[in-house]
């Protein structure tokens, strides 16, 4: 009697769990041998890990100040001239402080085929730069960084473009002497360099007006300034 009664039981824990599960379940994908309820967690938590690591990219920028000037784009035909007038050759890298929309590296790597830097202080325009890289195909040779240029090490560069104020241009000057090497370019929108003369003046049409373009060529004689004081 007792072994009926645990035959009995058995089968009802058997219909009871076979009433439980789902049969979604129990069936597998064809392609992968796996549940599908087992894909759509594993999805879930997937695009929750992304979205985490989204808004995690989101943070990493930040308003660090308010920056020193208003953004201006820089006219297609003058970052051209910019680009010419600087002599960009195989191995340079360009440093483009003030970015904004990444329009003078983006030029750069796509006309050249060579590393640019973008340093922008507005998060938002890093964001919108870096998306016109993706969208230009240069994003493995553009880098845009959320900093502050005051605090940047610029002795990487070989090409330094700037489209900011003659004031700002001045409180620079010092760090690129000191930190670019010998025959590094400096090209400027607009702007002077206080008493530092330009050895090259562009005027670039622009409508009925123009805007001009000045460079400056880092000497040797400051380099060895620079080693004889270290």
């Amino acid at each position: 009697m007792m072994h009926h009664f645990n035959k009995f039981t058995a089968a009802l824990m058997l219909s009871c769990v076979a009433v439980t599960v789902s049969p979604v379940a129990l069936s597998a994908s064809p392609r992968t041998g796996i549940s599908p309820s087992a894909i759509a967690v594993s999805k879930a938590r997937g695009s929750a890990a992304a979205g985490h690591r989204s808004r995690t990219s989101k943070q990493k920028k930040r308003q660090l100040r308010k920056p020193d000037v208003i953004y201006y784009p820089t006219p297609p035909e003058t970052v051209d001239e910019m680009l010419r007038m600087g002599k960009i050759k195989k191995g340079d890298v360009l440093y483009d402080l003030g970015s904004g929309d990444g329009r003078i590296p983006i030029a750069a790597a796509k006309q050249y085929g060579i590393r640019a830097v973008g340093i922008e202080i507005d998060p938002k325009l890093v964001t919108e730069a870096e998306k016109n890289a993706q969208r230009a195909n240069v994003s493995q040779l553009v880098h845009f960084r959320n900093e502050d240029m005051f605090h940047v090490n610029y002795s990487e560069a070989t090409v330094v473009t700037l489209y900011l104020s003659e004031k700002l241009n001045v409180l620079l000057r010092p760090r690129l002497l000191s930190e670019l090497r010998p025959g590094s370019r400096i090209l400027s929108h607009d702007f002077r360099m206080g008493e530092w003369k330009p050895e090259q003046t562009v005027r670039v049409p622009w409508g009925k007006l123009y805007r001009t373009v000045y460079l400056w060529t880092v000497p040797i004689h400051r380099a060895k300034t620079r080693t004889h004081h270290q």
